[in-house]
């Protein structure tokens, strides 16, 4: 335990880590101190040299005063960029956002704040993950919101990965940049399926059936009858005076009752079956329907509104899996 201990905190398994970008997600405001930005140079920047290098060679050969003055002008403008380049990314403060949940196949938008506490401006720095690349200038005594646009693959949690910042302003002959890694993850519900609401399922309890989003309370108008509507919401006295029998529509709260049961779907596969459930679940809350959700290792009572849905959408997403709610 010891030797594991010494080996942890040197310098060896240090370079380990930032090689093979194991590193654990980062909580609270992250610093960019002195010791965590890198500058070498790019490839204008040592063409520059190479040029500055030539320069000077020609001058010594022909005695040029004026190829001197133009080579350390140039020279001294390169150095001096060194110092802007390292100054425009240290000292920075990175912070985690939000990040709303989504469907999988869909974009995941990480929100990440970065605060200049400095009384310059902070140009041109550019943040990237995977593929993505987003480009900011942060005002002085201010912060920017940056949204890093992630693809989601599959269902469950989508930790942010590695974040690199950069810049290589002002003159693009230094890069220098940094490694973050807030601790942000996006909650990546299963793709619906393109089914919809089930007939049976179309129903309330008590056997009447109701239009979706409607309820009991308030007469709202009429409607052809359907065989699945109850004898008891036909409009008799309508029906007399039309060519066929009319069915009354009532709005208020007293709306369906689903419930959308794992056990309903014996012939699909654990992942179309959460791609129907989470189908019913949307389809179900547009409609303004109370729904309940009944899966192998829980259950959602009966509800409505907009909690009641993510709270049935995150049992869906994290089904089957390690941190799945209810699970440590």
């Amino acid at each position: 335990m010891k030797l594991d201990r010494v080996l942890r905190r040197s310098q060896a398994y240090t370079f380990y880590q930032w090689v093979s970008r194991r590193h654990a997600p980062e909580a609270g405001v992250i610093f960019l101190g002195q010791r965590r930005v890198y500058i070498l140079p790019t490839r204008p920047g040592i063409t520059f040299a190479c040029s500055l290098v030539l320069m000077l060679i020609g001058s010594i050969n022909y005695s040029l005063s004026l190829g001197y003055i133009l080579t350390f002008l140039l020279g001294g403008m390169g150095v001096v960029s060194i110092l802007h380049t390292f100054r425009n990314l240290a000292h920075l403060y990175v912070s985690a956002g939000r990040v709303a949940p989504v469907f999988a196949g869909d974009t995941a938008q990480f929100q990440i704040f970065l605060e200049n506490r400095s009384d310059f401006v902070r140009h041109s720095i550019v943040l990237r993950c995977r593929r993505a690349a987003v480009n900011c200038d942060v005002a002085a005594r201010a912060a920017a919101g940056v949204l890093i646009p992630l693809q989601a693959g599959r269902r469950g949690w989508l930790q942010l990965e590695r974040v690199t910042l950069e810049t290589r302003f002002p003159l693009g002959l230094m890069r220098a940049w940094s490694y973050v890694q807030p601790d942000l993850r996006a909650l990546v519900y299963p793709r619906p399926d393109a089914s919809s609401l089930p007939v049976t399922a179309a129903v309330s309890e008590s056997g009447d059936a109701v239009a979706a989003g409607a309820g009991t309370d308030d007469f709202a108008g009429l409607r052809p009858y359907q065989a699945s509507d109850s004898p008891h919401h036909i409009a008799w006295k309508a029906s007399a005076r039309s060519e066929g029998l009319l069915t009354k529509l009532f709005s208020g709260s007293a709306a369906a009752e689903l419930w959308f049961d794992w056990e309903e779907l014996p012939d699909l596969d654990t992942e179309s079956r959460l791609s129907r459930l989470t189908r019913w679940v949307t389809l179900a809350d547009q409609h303004g329907l109370r729904y309940g959700l009944k899966l192998p290792a829980s259950r959602v009572p009966l509800d409505s509104g907009f909690e009641h849905r993510e709270n049935c959408l995150k049992e869906l997403a994290l089904f089957g899996l390690s941190d799945a709610p209810g699970k440590t």
